[in-house]
């Protein structure tokens, strides 16, 4: 059975706090859902001529799979909606579908809206109206639906009869307070299914008791055909139902078809939506997470080499995702072994191998001497090619400078950061190349001279940036400690983490800084 998967990252995941979009992200987030293979795309709602300047923009814009629609409100009580300025503005958006909301709920109609109930069935009927006269297919968002039903049954369900016979091609039951248990959600989908036959009944959750997507799953197997939801669930107060987790529950688990084989794009997409947003992206999200199939414990790990099915429930690729392991001094042979083993496809080391005892050996030495790889794979990786032999410098460092300017207080506003500025001198093979940055300290100094630096002969490195920095000191030597440095990276695709330990931090950035640009490039390189 195919279902209609509508995303409202951009209308609903934007009452997110800290989500935000800038007009270029929305493109770039609609085209990354649009590849993904969703059905609808919600690109926002129409409040004013600023919004309505950024839907006449997408008049041009080409989709290959997806729909846009705009969303919008029922005309305001005891007003003609023919006149309403939002919905004409709606209504003359250059997009096929409008998505509407209005009151199934008895209470928010008379405590909220302050009217009748006969008064709330009219605007819904002539707001739907107006939108399908103007040649837009009409989904009907009944808001509250599932409060409005445990209040009064007869009036909710009066909302979704005016709702079709006004020509909406899909209601939409609402859980807007995020309250309701999934076997509740499931059983009044049921009930409103059986009450309409042949129609489209959609399903849109809250994730306020973090059930979500469980509900939106129950309404589904009740047979709803139509699901909103979010990328990673964002959205006001605790988010929406994530797609990513819905997205594949649904088809993988229960042979529904959300967006066919374009699932294994969905760890992309949801990376790249959570970048667009500036979003730090959650690691341990189930199917798209980078610890989705991270293992720890060395007896799942030699068990997962063994048969995957062992302590995997699925095959990370589907989604686009990979399977990992996490290496430590402390862990056994048979993991390390599996990593070499990645690094040399075909080879099928064994655990004796000398390569693989020196791989331990390394691993101990430097954790001894600070480092941690469990959640740094990118130096980890560049640190095993080291040791067999295959690791490629693409720069060498032949000097680096480094000042700090630090106003008097006086003049320095309070909080403001220290300015810095980076002097650096690189060798790519037989060319060098001076050049400088700066920074709001040293390490974004230090970044931004390298980059500067070396985009002059790598110029994909330009879509790398850091998004995260860490230090920890490792001893209690005051300021003589050593620290360890950790960088989180992205390319707006994936994220990678590198490490760096010494008892100077801008030596320990260094390191980090460095291992972060060389795994860009080697990943780079063997994909090519």
């Amino acid at each position: 059975m195919k279902l209609d998967i509508l995303d409202t990252t951009l209308r609903d995941g934007t009452q997110g706090v800290g989500v935000e979009f800038s007009p270029d992200d929305r493109r770039r987030v609609i085209h990354a859902l649009d590849d993904l293979g969703v059905s609808c795309i919600e690109a926002g709602m129409i409040t004013d001529d600023a919004s309505a300047a950024f839907f006449e923009s997408l008049r041009h814009e080409k989709l290959k799979r997806a729909r846009l629609a705009v969303f919008t409100r029922t005309a305001r009580v005891g007003t003609d909606p023919a006149s309403d300025r939002l919905l004409r503005m709606a209504a003359d958006a250059p997009v096929p579908v409008a998505v509407i909301y209005g009151k199934a709920w008895l209470y928010q109609v008379t405590e909220v809206l302050g009217t009748t109930p006969e008064e709330n069935l009219r605007i819904i009927r002539e707001s739907i109206r107006v939108l399908r006269d103007a040649g837009k297919e009409v989904v009907f968002d009944a808001e509250h639906f599932f409060s409005g039903w445990a209040d009064s049954p007869e009036y909710a369900m009066r909302a979704v009869d005016e709702a079709y016979g006004a020509g909406a091609s899909a209601v939409v039951l609402c859980d807007t307070n995020g309250g309701m248990l999934p076997d509740v959600i499931g059983m009044v989908t049921g009930a409103v299914v059986q009450a309409h036959p042949g129609k489209t009944v959609g399903i849109h959750c809250h994730n306020d008791m973090g059930m979500a997507a469980a509900a939106a799953v129950s309404a589904v197997l009740a047979g709803a055909s139509h699901v909103q939801g979010t990328v990673s669930g964002v959205g006001e107060r605790c988010g929406n139902a994530d797609l990513c987790t819905l997205i594949p529950v649904l088809q993988i688990k229960l042979g529904f078809d959300c967006v066919g084989d374009r699932i294994r794009s969905l760890t992309e997409t949801a990376r790249t939506v959570c970048d667009a947003a500036n979003l730090s992206f959650d690691e341990s999200a189930p199917f798209v997470g980078g610890y989705a199939f991270t293992h720890k414990a060395g007896a799942h790990i030699d068990g997962v080499r063994k048969s995957p099915a062992a302590f995997e429930h699925m095959d990370p690729a589907v989604v686009g995702n990979v399977r990992n392991t996490v290496i430590s001094g402390l862990s056994g042979r048979a993991a390390i072994l599996d990593r070499v083993n990645t690094l040399l496809p075909g080879a099928e080391l064994s655990k004796d191998d000398e390569r693989v005892v020196r791989a331990a050996s390394m691993i101990r030495e430097r954790e001894a001497a600070g480092f941690d790889y469990e959640d740094a794979g990118a130096s980890l990786t560049l640190a095993l090619e080291e040791v067999l032999g295959r690791r490629k410098r693409f720069f060498e460092l032949l000097s680096l400078k480094v000042v700090i300017d630090e106003p008097t207080e006086k003049d320095r506003p309070a909080g403001d950061l220290f300015s810095a500025s980076a002097v650096i001198k690189i060798a790519v093979g037989d060319r060098e190349y001076l050049t400088a940055g700066e920074g709001n300290g040293p390490v974004n100094a230090i970044d931004e001279a390298l980059r500067r630096a070396l985009t002059r002969f790598y110029p994909e490195l330009e879509a790398v940036r850091l998004t995260d920095y860490r230090v920890r000191v490792l001893d209690t030597r005051a300021t003589a400690s050593a620290v360890r440095v950790a960088i989180e990276s992205t390319d707006g695709r994936t994220v990678w983490r590198t490490v760096g330990v010494s008892s100077d931090i801008i030596n320990a950035s260094w390191q980090a800084l460095r291992d972060s640009v060389e795994y860009a490039l080697t990943r780079r390189e063997s994909a090519q």
